[in-house]
């Protein structure tokens, strides 16, 4: 009976938000995303400790500024994953721009297929399936919902556009029959991963546990890495789909010390771009929360 209750709650809320006109839907989201913020103090502390350990030379008014606007960014995102279904190649233009698509295009040249680098920034389920509307497709790494109706009904909206999902434990095989067929795999690689899966490097200047899986990939592969992600440009009130050109894989001959300097290299690809645009990053994640031995918790209040 839960299940059932919480997979109708989340129906409602997407055919809702999907109803509504995009201006009101995009404001009413964003409205119960202050609200609930507010509800969860946990999720506040662990913005501030994680602004704290980005910019620590700023203001306490700045990063207020930055968690006002990640909020409504997230709740500007709930309301365009409930309009999905009425984005086509038609009118998709609209809604994102594409820029420096032509980096993408190189990587694709190349034959062997694309890793999709990138991260919750800005509108993150917009930018693939908008990039599905414009003609590129892809498979995006994705782990299962607990409650399988929602799991369905989310995915469902996901691939409305072309895309498919990779789930966790059909990764390896999929993803690399992919990319031999020169498709493409996006991969969220900014959150805090499990030991076994990751190693230690630097990210705002602090060791953080971060997947290996995009680099060994890469240089098992020889896939084109290509950061793109989905930005709110308030100049023209579109998402700007933004590619940047694909990352060159270091290749030293010691293969563990590659996977590490090429999972370097995308963290900070990845740190630039929150830089850019620190106000449309998913700042209340506990991306510290795995530390080295010996090293006390960050987020000490959970």
């Amino acid at each position: 009976m839960k299940e059932w209750i919480q997979y109708a709650a989340v129906w409602l809320i997407l055919k809702g938000l999907g109803l509504l006109p995009r201006p009101v839907a995009r404001s009413f989201a964003a409205a119960v995303a202050r609200l609930l913020y507010a509800l969860l103090p946990k999720l506040q502390k662990t913005g501030e400790v994680n602004l704290r350990i980005a910019f620590p030379d700023w203001s306490e008014a700045q990063r207020k500024t930055i968690v006002r606007g990640m909020i409504r960014n997230l709740g500007w995102m709930a309301a365009e994953f409930a309009r999905l279904p009425k984005l086509t190649k038609e009118n998709i233009e609209q809604v994102v721009i594409l820029d420096g698509h032509e980096n993408f295009l190189e990587g694709h040249r190349r034959g062997k297929g694309v890793l999709y680098l990138t991260g919750h920034i800005g509108a993150w389920e917009l930018s693939s399936f908008a990039h599905a509307l414009y003609g590129y497709p892809l498979h995006y790494m994705a782990r299962r919902i607990d409650n399988k109706k929602i799991d369905a009904l989310v995915n469902g909206y996901r691939c409305l556009s072309g895309d498919r999902p990779i789930f966790k434990n059909e990764s390896a095989r999929v993803m690399l029959r992919v990319l031999k067929e020169a498709g493409t795999v996006g991969i969220l690689a900014d959150q805090n991963t499990m030991p076994e899966e990751a190693v230690f490097v630097d990210f705002f200047g602090k060791p953080a546990s971060t997947t290996t899986g995009i680099a060994r990939v890469a240089l098992h592969t020889d896939a084109a890495v290509v950061p793109g992600y989905a930005v709110w440009d308030a100049a023209v009130r579109k998402y700007r789909l933004r590619f940047e050109p694909p990352v060159e894989l270091i290749r030293t001959g010691d293969s563990e010390r590659d996977v590490l300097e090429n999972t370097q290299k995308f963290t900070k690809v990845i740190e630039d771009i929150i830089r850019k645009y620190p106000d449309q990053w998913v700042w209340i994640h506990g991306r510290w929360n795995t530390r080295p031995t010996g090293e006390s918790p960050l987020y000490d209040f959970e």
